[in-house]
């Protein structure tokens, strides 16, 4: 039984990007689409089983007519071919209340042939060709459906979430402990694991991490653990040739989001699984595949004391890069008391085979800076921005951890006060 697993597709991400003239839509659609293009060839091509996306699909709750058309179509694909795909909801895929529908609902309730929508914290029996499939779907827990608002009275935020954690633990334990072993299962998370790497997505949250520990995920019934929600693939634990403790592995988004994931590899991973092997043996084979994700370049020149021309010396910096289709930034560093001027007029002309320029940002050395640069504010989450401003205030670590706890505390004040009037 072969799986195809990736996450995070967030179809609607368009910064960094233009206009493209032939469909009037952002040139960063098109790198999200092309790259679930890939998803999709792949899963067509090599007899796959099951196509499964770890929470995600889309960059915000509501998405466009547009967007869910995109996606739409491709699920289609997989739909004709007798490849079920299984969507696991994640963080960006909830609604603002409780009483309405997650993002990826519609296709659970149109009941398209072969597609199955992971939205509670329980087990899925999926058909395949290969034979039927057990899938303990972890989504992003909607604190309602975990904690009354009576049991929930009179607690802090923090001991709230505690809560949450200790309950998606013990249900997760609970569902494992049932599943069957007389075929294959695999646990599917859109959560944050302790210890894991993170990246964009930090930046990214809609409301606050509950953070699990990787022993809560490693259970000894399921044969791999496909994880959504950190942009950064990874692998967490390698599974145990003797059984009882899965692959656990982030396979990452699909495309880069900002420059914070500029060195990242993007891709999706693929498994097979010996159907014929004991409970918690059956991992045979596991790969990571890349895909042609739009590359994020930073170019860093430092201008000498007594450089006569810096914009020359930068041009010959860039002349040493193909940053053809690339987003690109650069940063220059002048000298203390330099009177020269960047032509950036002509910077520009030497960066048009980019794909998109983020910016041109000259620092002189010991001048201080308290802006943000334009591509860092660029389409910023009000706790992301929070965050780069109290770091460029040089506001010291412990202080500015805490002053970040108190903002995320009303964010999920003002969302449960929203969604308590709807």
């Amino acid at each position: 039984m072969r799986i195809l697993h990736f996450s995070d597709l967030h179809i609607g991400v368009e910064n960094y990007g233009r206009v493209d003239p032939q469909t009037g839509l952002s040139t960063r659609l098109g790198d999200f689409l092309a790259a679930l293009d890939e998803v999709v060839e792949h899963a067509l091509a090599n007899q796959v089983d099951l196509v499964l996306l770890a929470g995600d699909a889309y960059k915000g709750r509501d998405p466009s007519q547009t967007h869910q058309r995109a996606l739409a179509q491709r699920l289609t694909r997989l739909s004709a071919a007798g490849i079920p795909a299984f969507l696991l909801v994640g963080n960006h895929d909830l609604p603002s209340a409780a009483s309405r529908a997650n993002s990826v609902e519609i296709f659970g309730a149109l009941q398209v042939p072969g597609i199955h929508v992971g939205d509670q914290l329980q087990t899925y029996t999926v058909p395949t060709r290969s034979g039927p499939l057990q899938v303990l779907a972890v989504p992003w827990p909607r604190r309602s459906l975990l904690l009354s608002r009576d049991e929930s009275r009179g607690l802090s935020i923090e001991q709230v979430r505690q809560e949450v954690e200790e309950r998606m633990t013990a249900a997760i334990a609970h569902h494992a402990r049932r599943l069957s072993p007389d075929m294959p299962a695999i646990l599917t998370g859109h959560v944050t694991v302790n210890g894991a790497t993170v990246g964009t997505e930090r930046s990214m949250m809609l409301g606050q991490d509950h953070i699990l520990q990787v022993s809560t995920l490693q259970q000894p019934q399921v044969e791999y653990v496909a994880l959504g929600h950190i942009h950064k693939h990874q692998v967490l634990r390698d599974a145990d040739p003797t059984g009882g403790r899965p692959m656990v592995v982030y396979s990452g988004s699909l495309q880069r989001v900002d420059f914070s994931e500029e060195g990242d590899d993007k891709g999706f991973c693929v498994i097979d699984l010996d159907q014929s092997a004991p409970q918690g043996r059956r991992l045979k084979d596991f790969q990571f595949h890349r895909v042609k994700a739009r590359p994020f370049v930073t170019v860093n020149v430092n201008v000498e004391p007594g450089d006569a021309d810096p914009t020359d010396t930068v041009l010959r910096a860039l002349a040493r890069l193909d940053l053809t289709d690339a987003v690109v930034r650069v940063q220059v560093k002048l000298p203390a008391g330099s009177g020269q001027q960047l032509r950036e007029a002509d910077l520009r002309e030497a960066l048009r085979p980019a794909h998109f320029l983020a910016g041109i940002h000259p620092v002189v050395e010991g001048a201080r800076q308290t802006r943000l640069s334009a591509d860092a504010a660029q389409g910023l989450q009000p706790l992301q921005a929070l965050a780069l401003y109290l770091e460029s205030k040089g506001v010291a670590p412990e202080q500015r951890e805490k002053m970040l706890r108190y903002a995320r505390e009303m964010v999920e004040q003002l969302a449960e006060a929203e969604g308590g009037q709807r």
